[in-house]
């Protein structure tokens, strides 16, 4: 079975075909990506309506691109699966509605995909697929969470956060520190060439004894620290502030995910979405799941961010699964705000 994906729920645009069989770990056969990193730039940050358009110029073009790389045709689809939340609402409805037209046109069923799912699932194309269950750490965007994961669609919520996620941490940070957008990916280069120890920064709920996070206040006390530098700060303490503040989100996110594998007596961690890329976070985790005797994996760096593959993947793994068969091509509904462990 040949499964078409296509993600539209923020600022990428991503199709991708996978390749399943009744068992084993579906095959990706190709995908293609656009990002409009450099159209939101401008504004400092995602601009819906302007996704929205851009998600629409791009999705045929990259299908076809997806196609062509796989050296498959349309009538080589057997399902059509999309982002059906969480995301923005308008991207959302460009992609689900191009899935369904196509599968209508092709006479083959769709299946709408939760967004985390494909995030959390996305390892398993990778050069070390993990193994049920495990501990998952979802640090995409938005969303700070760590799920106990026993097998597809069987998602048990340990922790989350309860204002700023670790992704808005890097994002607010790195803004109020004058780096542009996406902040995220600038803040981690700075800070390399920074001390991560020159600022007395917070570890919001570091020792609250659960499993949930806190990044707002970490947000205002950057601010605060900046402020303190002056309107021009010398480079080297921009770069220190930097390091200060990647070192409080990955001490945060390293601590709790070890946490949530002595809770669980679990010896499987998995780390996927966008944050999972940063080096420092590889690095801690690597260090503190060597010394636990745990088995750490991540998607590949090109699957980090958000893409068609981890939502054809997650579409085959819940048909392998049992879990859905798709649907008939007729309607569909978005759902900007869904919650992971909602999904059945």
């Amino acid at each position: 079975m040949k499964v078409l994906g296509v993600e539209s729920s923020c600022d990428e645009t991503g199709v991708a075909l996978v390749e399943c069989a009744e068992v084993g770990v579906p095959r990706l056969l190709a995908h293609a990506l656009h990002s409009q990193v450099s159209m939101h730039e401008a504004y400092g940050g995602v601009v819906p309506e302007l996704a929205s358009r851009d998600h629409i110029r791009r999705v045929i073009p990259l299908t076809e691109c997806v196609l062509a790389d796989a050296g498959c045709a349309l009538a080589d689809i057997d399902l059509v699966a999309y982002t059906r939340g969480p995301g923005l609402a308008g991207a959302l409805l460009v992609g689900a509605g191009y899935a369904v037209a196509l599968a209508a046109a092709l006479e083959r069923p769709t299946l709408g995909v939760h967004h985390l799912e494909g995030h959390l699932l996305s390892p398993f194309l990778s050069a070390d697929p993990p193994e049920f269950p495990f501990v998952a750490l979802l640090v995409s965007g938005g969303h700070t969470q760590l799920m106990r994961v026993d097998g597809v669609g069987r998602y048990e919520l340990l922790g989350e956060t309860i204002d700023d996620a670790a992704g808005e941490a890097f994002d607010k940070s790195a803004k109020l520190m004058g780096l542009g957008y996406p902040g995220g990916p600038a803040l981690s280069r700075l800070a390399q060439r920074g001390r991560p120890d020159a600022f007395p920064l917070p570890r919001p709920l570091l020792h609250s004894g659960d499993l949930d996070f806190s990044f707002a206040g970490l947000k205002t006390a950057v601010m605060t620290q900046h402020r303190k530098l002056g309107p021009a700060p010398a480079s080297e303490a921009l770069a220190d502030l930097a390091a200060a503040t990647q070192a409080a989100i990955v001490d945060v996110l390293a601590a709790k995910a070890m946490a949530a594998l002595r809770r669980t007596g679990l010896r499987r961690l998995v780390v996927a979405g966008g944050v999972g890329a940063n080096a420092e976070l590889r690095r801690r985790l690597g260090q503190a799941c060597g010394r636990a005797g745990v088995r750490v994996h991540y998607p590949e760096f090109e699957l980090c961010t958000d893409n068609g593959a981890m939502i054809a993947l997650a579409a085959a793994m819940r048909v392998q699964a049992g879990l859905a068969r798709g649907q008939a091509a007729e309607a569909f509904d978005v759902r900007p705000r869904w919650p992971l462990q909602d999904i059945h």
